[in-house]
């Protein structure tokens, strides 16, 4: 079983930075892939952002790539998303999760929900303007 601890988030004025962390404990040595989600008041749970644990290979949603980055370090077990430039439409809860799958595709990146097994619970970011 994978836990996964996200931390990091808070309230931040409009232009500001945060940085979120992700501690990932237990069968961690299967990891194919961490990846940030995040989910806004009434609004569905959206992909931001994918990371392969192997390599570097990164995946944005397409209008948070100038802002955002992710990141891990394998041997802490811990992804993080840096996050530059926050607007109050950012204001979400941001979710960590974690893709066990083995793909034949050694590059692909999962981004959709469903191909993440294990989930944080989730940490608060509030961008006030």
């Amino acid at each position: 079983q994978v836990q996964l601890v996200e931390s990091g988030g808070g309230l931040v004025q409009a232009g500001g930075s945060l940085r979120l962390s992700c501690a990932a404990s237990g069968r961690t040595f299967s990891t194919w892939a961490m990846g940030w989600f995040r989910q806004a008041p009434g609004k569905e749970r959206e992909f931001v952002a994918a990371i392969k644990w192997s390599s570097r290979i990164t995946d944005y949603a397409y209008s948070l790539k100038d802002r955002f980055t992710i990141s891990r370090d394998n041997a802490k077990n811990t992804v993080y998303q840096q996050m530059h430039s926050l607007k109050p439409e950012d204001t979400a809860v941001f979710y960590c999760a974690e893709d066990n799958t083995y793909y034949l595709n050694t590059n692909y990146l999962p981004h959709s929900i469903a191909e993440f097994e294990y989930w944080g619970q989730g940490t608060q970011v509030t961008v006030s303007s």
